[in-house]
């Protein structure tokens, strides 16, 4: 993607602009290629430089401490400890705070253990594997490595291969691999579709996997278990060695990613002392009946203020609608911020996000208003303050995020919680006691997803190929797969070979081919081409570029977005307010809109739910209050709230359940508080209205949000006494919330994600890629084929369970539901909405009107109750 430099639409988040200067003639793609050859060499290609003869006749690991010495820095026991595991041979885990230096601990472990100290005319031949999740994290790693290895003199060169990498770069790859290879999953996987990926990979002695906490829990994390697989299969003597920052289950997770090796294995943790500060902005006033997202335009004054005190922050925001929010109010605030602000987040083009990350490493931005795009371990140097909009829901991602700043050993983290309404200033206390604490969240791992094995087995037809027996017993290695049965595998083959029972029929899904040796390849050339253009497991909503009719592109969005907008619409996006003028071959043209007042639909983005262990830590904090506990400044602010909570109703804490009563204007109200997240009340609202109505038939509207749910019913029902019956049993759930929530629909929709991952449904070449719409429609004919005419299909049965695990968060409804029948229930008849209550309301209300109605509402409704006796 590229913006185009002529337009006379200026984005906010690129730098100022200079006088005209004459347009240029496009470059043809060979003179382009040129470029990219040059600019990729200039990166990754050893420099020419004057070495030390001192120096290069020293072993490598004295350079390393020389290495140390010379920046006055100190190597830490982890450090050394994973130098001495690598010099020995072993695999594993290493854990440590982000900004400690676990790349340094690894890569010159590698440095000592494999490189050739003595100068030589060609550079090592690929030894170290390098994974990360993300492509900037790929580019800075690469960076890093390169330029130790010319400080330290080592003849090793670096090499960078993802999606961004040039057909030109690719190539001299080709030709002779670097010593270090920095890629990602997807990247691997390819290069195991080709014919010589053997002897291309026979001499990698160590695979590094970067960020693993980020891969564990997806699908992606499977397909790097799988490529591990071969590796080592082909490798015996193969290490591999995971690092990682903010992971819970640390056992759990080194057993997953070590699996498949046969080297010793060992876990290192950082114990050295990392200064973490969690601090908050506490608004000047706090309403004691809050409601999401109402504290947020107040805040952007003090978050200016506060950003004023840094040289460099990051504002990072929990969906891209709301950094683009931020964006806009701060820059409007502080217009003299142009040049020095700027947005980051996914759906912006490849040229500004680049841009952006760049210039904040120069030095050269403020401020960055952000997503999770920049959450991962890419080093900023000069942050020196990270702010977190609303709240993190999670104690592992504020962690990671606060390392962003002070992002250098020695150097103190901080994070400042930014609450958008006042019940997350408990949460903000909560994340400091939970991080305190370090009760990190866990992950969980898919099981063996077939979806991933059938993309697997086409892979390896391809990359020289594979007999039935030696694969099995490959795939077994794989911690995902470690009890897949021969019943299972042998579908997958049969699956990959012919279609299964209803596609034998077609050519095109017979993928392989088992010749008279025994070996199974594929057969043509246009199925290869097929499947390496969509190897992956990253499945996204298709997206549409964003460009201006005058010209110049903005980024890309989802197309289901877009496609709820008719011309006319305004909304935001990259920082600005557009107007859709029209949508043609998957690209909108907007134009800048010339007022942003009236309905705005704006781009929402996903949520994310609260995580058990911040909420635990919540509920724990809220029990303090309970008890008359207001230690935390922020629990001080938000005490009159609580009180008010407590005196109309009760607080919730552990194993005690609130459950409010309510009958008003619209109808019957049924108010509960599992602390479950969002996800979890979205399958539990819908459970208990399903129980409730098999005995009294009945419509209800559902409203929930992080810490509980209301039901609305025109009629009364008697909550007490079902609840006293077994509302909340754990018995029967699976089928109940099936029932409940229309789930061959959601499986249908899941559906789609496994026939990509397949291979049955075929995204496109590039640059030719499908619609949703399009994609939708072909998995949904499979779909309902394979119910039709194969119905022990089984990737018909783990789309299922994708969506009881998945989609509906059924372990964590089922745990909610345990809970809850476990604890002592206090109901309250209330005559008027509790401060609990009326965000529930109000979130029910927002889906109903425009927002400037709401806040209209909302203001005559918080009247009502602030004079209303109780």
């Amino acid at each position: 993607m590229s913006i185009d430099k002529d337009t006379e639409e200026a984005s906010p988040s690129l730098p100022r602009r200079r006088a005209p200067r004459p347009r240029r003639v496009p470059k043809t793609r060979a003179a382009q290629a040129k470029d990219d050859a040059r600019a990729a060499a200039a990166l990754f290609e050893p420099e020419p430089v004057t070495l030390d003869p001192d120096l290069v006749c020293l072993p490598i690991a004295e350079r390393i401490q020389q290495w140390f010495a010379v920046r006055n820095w100190q190597s830490f026991d982890f450090q050394r400890d994973t130098w001495a595991a690598l010099g020995q041979g072993s695999s594993g885990l290493l854990h440590a705070t982000t900004g400690a230096g676990k790349t340094w601990a690894v890569w010159f472990g590698a440095l000592a253990a494999f490189a050739d100290h003595v100068p030589r005319a060609l550079p090592d031949p690929l030894t170290v594997l390098w994974i990360t999740p993300m492509r900037a994290l790929a580019a800075d790693t690469a960076r890093a490595l390169q330029a130790s290895t010319r400080e330290l003199a080592v003849p090793w060169s670096v090499g960078l291969r993802t999606g961004d990498t040039s057909s030109t770069e690719r190539a001299r790859q080709n030709r002779r691999m670097p010593s270090a290879l920095v890629t990602t999953p997807e990247s691997l996987s390819l290069m195991l579709t080709r014919a010589n990926a053997r002897e291309e990979l026979q001499h990698v002695r160590l695979v590094v996997v970067d960020e693993w906490h980020e891969l564990l829990g997806n699908k992606r994390g499977t397909q790097t278990q799988l490529a591990l697989a071969r590796l080592a299969h082909w490798q015996p003597s193969l290490q591999v060695w995971g690092l990682s920052a903010t992971l819970g289950n640390l056992e759990f997770a080194a057993d997953v990613l070590l699996a498949p090796v046969r080297t010793p294995r060992t876990r290192v943790e950082g114990e050295q002392p990392k200064t973490m500060i969690v601090d908050t902005l506490i608004p000047a006033s706090i309403e004691r009946f809050p409601w999401a997202g109402h504290l947020g335009a107040r805040q952007v004054a003090p978050v200016a203020e506060a950003l004023d005190q840094s040289k460099a922050s990051l504002v990072f925001a929990n969906t891209r609608a709301q950094a683009e929010l931020w964006y806009r109010a701060l820059l409007e605030l502080r217009p003299e911020w142009a040049g020095l602000i700027a947005l980051h987040h996914s759906s912006l083009s490849q040229d500004v996000r680049e841009w952006v990350e760049a210039s904040l490493k120069n030095g050269q931005l403020k401020v960055v208003v952000c997503t999770s795009s920049l959450d991962l371990g890419v080093d900023f140097l000069p942050v020196e303050r990270v702010f977190q909009i609303g709240s993190p829901k999670g104690v592992a991602r504020l962690m990671q995020r606060a390392g962003r700043s002070g992002h250098a050993p020695g150097r103190p983290s901080r994070v400042t919680i930014v609450p958008t309404h006042a019940l997350e200033l408990v949460e903000a206390a909560a994340a400091r006691n939970a991080v305190e604490q370090r009760q990190i969240e866990g992950r969980d791992m898919p099981d063996k997803p077939l979806d991933v094995l059938v993309q697997h087995l086409v892979t390896i037809a391809i990359g020289g190929g594979f007999t039935s027996a030696e694969l099995l017993d490959e795939v077994r290695t794989a911690y995902a797969y470690r009890d897949l049965t021969q019943a299972e595998f042998d579908w997958v083959l049969a699956f990959v070979e012919h279609g299964g029972t209803s596609l034998g029929a077609y050519p095109d899904y017979q993928r392989v081919v088992r010749s008279d040796d025994g070996v199974y390849r594929v057969p043509r050339e246009d199925l290869i081409r097929r499947h390496r253009n969509n190897v992956g497991t990253i499945v996204a909503n298709a997206t549409v570029h964003v460009d201006y009719v005058s010209g110049g592109r903005i980024g890309a969005m989802e197309e289901s977005f877009i496609s709820r907008l008719k011309p006319g619409d305004v909304f935001t996006f990259g920082g600005r307010a557009l107007e859709l003028v029209r949508v043609r071959d998957m690209t909108a043209y907007v134009k800048r809109a010339t007022s942003t007042r009236g309905a705005m639909p704006r781009w929402a983005g996903s949520r994310m739910p609260l995580s058990s262990e911040l909420a635990q830590a919540t509920l724990e904090v809220l029990a303090q209050a309970e008890h008359g506990v207001y230690d935390a400044p922020e629990m001080q602010a938000v005490r009159p709230l609580l009180e008010l909570q407590k005196d109309s109703s009760a607080l919730p804490e552990p194993g005690v359940l609130v459950v409010e009563l309510l009958r008003s204007r619209e109808g019957h109200h049924f108010f509960c508080y599992p602390f479950a997240g969002r996800t979890a009340h979205i399958g539990l609202g819908s459970l208990l209205a399903w129980r409730v109505a098999r005995e009294q038939p009945g419509t209800f509207s559902i409203s929930m949000n992080d810490y509980g749910f209301e039901l609305l019913s025109a009629q009364p029902f008697d909550w007490e006494n079902s609840i006293a019956n077994g509302l909340l049993s754990s018995e029967g759930l699976a089928h109940d919330i099936l029932a409940s929530l229309n789930a061959s629909e959601l499986a249908m929709r899941r559906f789609r994600e496994i026939a990509r991952v397949s291979g049955l449904v075929f995204q496109g070449h590039p640059g030719q890629n499908k619609s949703a719409r399009q994609l939708q429609a072909s998995s949904g004919l499979f779909y309902e084929v394979f119910r039709q005419h194969d119905t022990n299909n089984l990737l018909l049965a783990q789309a299922e369970a994708e969506v009881m695990l998945q989609e509906l968060d059924f372990a964590r409804i089922r745990t909610a539901l345990q809970k809850m029948s476990a604890s002592r229930m206090v109901l309250t008849h209330l005559k008027k909405p509790t401060p609990f209550a009326f965000p529930l309301i109000v979130g029910r209300m927002r889906e109903k009107v425009s927002t400037e109605k709401l806040a209209d509402r909302v203001e005559r409704m918080l009247a009502e109750l602030e004079k209303a006796p109780r």
